[in-house]
């Protein structure tokens, strides 16, 4: 009998090697997650709060480890609270300027605990961050509390700190989004230190800490400057799997309820296609591989598919359509414009094919989904005040009835995305009609395709008995 023991490392994975009938290649998940989406586009302390009590009462979808205090996972993903950081950016140095909103990316940072190392990383992320047209601005130790963990959670936690990148030159918003990414990306496979976040427009706060631990983790998160439009929160239960900080969710773009079935295969092909990967917005991808970090689990690999496909110019909801589409092989009443681009994109990947509910942001939409089995469960409801709530099930946050305006819940295949600016709510329908519509799908499948059934017949040469020795 083999005893296999966890090796904890700051920040990082705690998964033993494989042995006996384990195999860390099979980590999946089986969560809880969330989010309030401010409708009339107005940043508050209300939406993280309410965010952050929705995540509590998931706290039955989450799993605490033998110590009482050490959680599998629990983190919010929302918009950077500018007023909140330039406070306490004065409070750090009052000769610091920070530009306008949306003109800096920041996040969060797990710093190994060696000082001696820990300076060593933040020259080389300074040095990676040069190379890709930014500069660090400042580095804001985040205050934390690591009393409130487990002696797991404890001895595992990292350093954490929030570095404020500018850009060097002229850069707009999107291209600093993904000089954002690139410098992360890079700073990931070259310093081996994983970053929740970098980006001009979302910040996420996660830890190995329960739904409860979190805000009283992160204090800042009870600070009422601490504002924004929207929040994802999300509660790791991994079935068969060992904790870690780096796992916990929300993810980069994805708060995901379930497992990916089909992983293996998603990450094999991705590999595959990575010597041909190009991209003109994000210039050369070769230091930004591989793609599907090793070590991740199925929810981590997912995400920075779904990264890389948006980075690379799709929209949030095009990005989510070609990887988690809909039933429509059999679905005679399918519109022919919406099969033509479902069959299209069938051909271009694969579908990443499990029970599955999602939660995904890139700042400026929001969207929630099922796969196209439908056994993963989500719900969501307006309020009168201009709320909207999206979670994996009802309860979460209590309303009266008389302030709902509007209930309902996700259906197989099928998505609600909202427009984070104005509030604007689009169903399932308007989306996948302007999906449809948005390329000639159908003529670029007649143009590059060749059927079986139009090549020639193939010759049959006839050897005679004689010939064959």
């Amino acid at each position: 009998m083999h005893e296999t023991r966890a090796t904890l490392k700051p920040g990082g994975s705690a998964f033993p090697a494989p042995v006996g009938l384990y195999d860390p290649a099979d980590e999946r998940d089986a969560c809880g997650l969330a989010s309030v989406v401010s409708l009339t586009g107005e940043a508050s302390h209300r939406i993280v709060a309410l965010a952050l009590e929705a995540l509590e009462h998931l706290g039955q979808r989450g799993a605490v480890g033998s110590d009482a205090g050490t959680g599998d996972g629990a983190g919010i993903l929302c918009g950077i609270p500018d007023a909140f950081l330039r406070d306490a950016l004065f409070d750090l140095d009052p000769a610091l300027e920070l530009p306008e909103a949306g003109r800096y990316a920041t996040g969060l940072a797990f710093l190994p605990r060696e000082s001696a190392e820990r300076r060593s990383v933040r020259y080389r992320i300074a040095s990676i961050a040069s190379e890709e047209g930014l500069e660090v601005l400042a580095r804001r130790p985040v205050a934390v509390r690591p009393e409130v963990l487990g002696d797991a959670a404890r001895e595992a936690s990292p350093v954490i700190e929030q570095p404020i990148l500018v850009p060097k030159g002229a850069a707009d918003a999107a291209r600093l989004e993904r000089c954002a990414f690139r410098a992360r990306k890079r700073i990931e496979r070259e310093t081996g230190v994983y970053l929740p976040s970098l980006s001009s427009r979302t910040v996420v706060y996660k830890g190995m800490v329960t739904t409860l631990q979190l805000p009283a983790f992160y204090p800042e998160l009870r600070d009422e400057r601490f504002a924004a439009r929207y929040a994802i929160v999300h509660s790791r239960y991994s079935t068969n799997t060992f904790p870690s900080w780096h796992l916990a969710q929300p993810l980069r773009l994805v708060a995901h309820n379930g497992e990916i079935n089909t992983v293996r295969g998603n990450r094999n092909w991705m590999r595959a296609r990575e010597s041909q990967l190009e991209s003109p917005l994000l210039g050369d991808v070769r230091p930004l591989l591989p793609i599907c970090s090793p070590g991740g689990s199925d929810s981590a690999s997912f995400d920075e598919v779904l990264e890389l496909l948006v980075m690379a110019g799709r929209s949030l909801p095009h990005a989510l359509a070609m990887m988690v589409p809909e039933a429509w092989e059999q679905e005679p009443a399918i519109a022919p414009a919406l099969r033509d681009f479902l069959e299209y994109h069938s051909l271009v990947m694969e579908p990443w094919d499990g029970p599955a509910a999602m939660i995904a942001t890139d700042g400026d939409e929001l969207v929630a989904l099922l796969d196209r089995n439908g056994l993963r469960p989500g719900r969501f409801q307006v309020t009168d005040d201009g709320l909207l709530v999206i979670a994996s099930e009802t309860g979460v946050l209590e309303f009266p009835p008389d302030r709902v305006v509007r209930r309902g819940r996700l259906r197989p295949g099928r998505m609600i995305a909202v427009d984070l600016a104005t509030g604007a709510i689009r169903e399932d329908a308007e989306i996948k009609r302007e999906l449809a519509r948005s390329a000639p799908w159908g003529q670029w499948l007649g143009g590059g395709r060749d059927r079986p059934s139009h090549l020639p017949e193939p010759a049959h040469p006839l050897h005679p008995p004689a010939s064959v020795p």
